[in-house]
């Protein structure tokens, strides 16, 4: 039952971030067909900003934030204390742990990407001047690179937990006096 629920958990963390990178790329499509129209000076501003690509952004960004927040605090974080549990840790620990580290990675570069490009579609003139060329296309692709590196973090996390219980188990004292 265990693994099952874990595979359904890693399987909507690719669906989600998947879908956070098509709203990315639909944003991006979305910016592209309204700079095309005449360009209607809004408040003073420049540029034609789009409300379907703002609103596909929020949606974007809300996504991924979910999807981010859920894995790491389903998966957990195997972290090492000292030099000695470096040393011993075992293969799925090292994999969480460099995961962890990337989907931050790929967490912050398409959440600014995503966020960038949606704040320049926003009405408001305090954004009028920032330029939001590929913005959206670039934390659509982050969003899908997320899913992938989110979900292996996910999965090697629970396999990283399993083993240090199993290793507490063959451990314990009470266990070996049974045995």
């Amino acid at each position: 039952m265990e693994s099952e629920l874990s595979f359904l958990i890693s399987v909507l963390i690719i669906c989600a971030d998947i879908s956070a990178g098509v709203l990315g790329i639909e944003a991006e499509i979305d910016q592209r067909k309204q700079q095309h129209y005449p360009n209607h000076q809004q408040h003073g501003c420049r540029r034609n900003p789009s409300s379907g690509a703002f609103s596909e952004g929020v949606a974007a960004i809300v996504l991924l934030s979910i999807v981010h927040v859920t894995a790491n605090v389903l998966g957990g974080y195997a972290y090492n204390r000292s030099k000695q549990d470096i040393k011993r840790a075992t293969a799925n620990k090292i994999l969480a742990v460099a995961f962890f580290v990337i989907s931050w990675i790929f967490f912050a570069v398409s959440y600014s990407t995503l966020m960038v490009g949606t704040l320049a579609n926003s009405r408001s003139n305090r954004y009028c001047s920032l330029r939001s060329r590929w913005l959206f296309l670039i934390g659509g692709i982050f969003c899908l690179g997320h899913g992938l590196v989110t979900s292996a973090f996910y999965v090697s996390a629970l396999a990283a937990s399993k083993e240090d219980k199993e290793n507490v188990q063959q451990e314990d004292p009470a266990n070996r006096r049974g045995a």
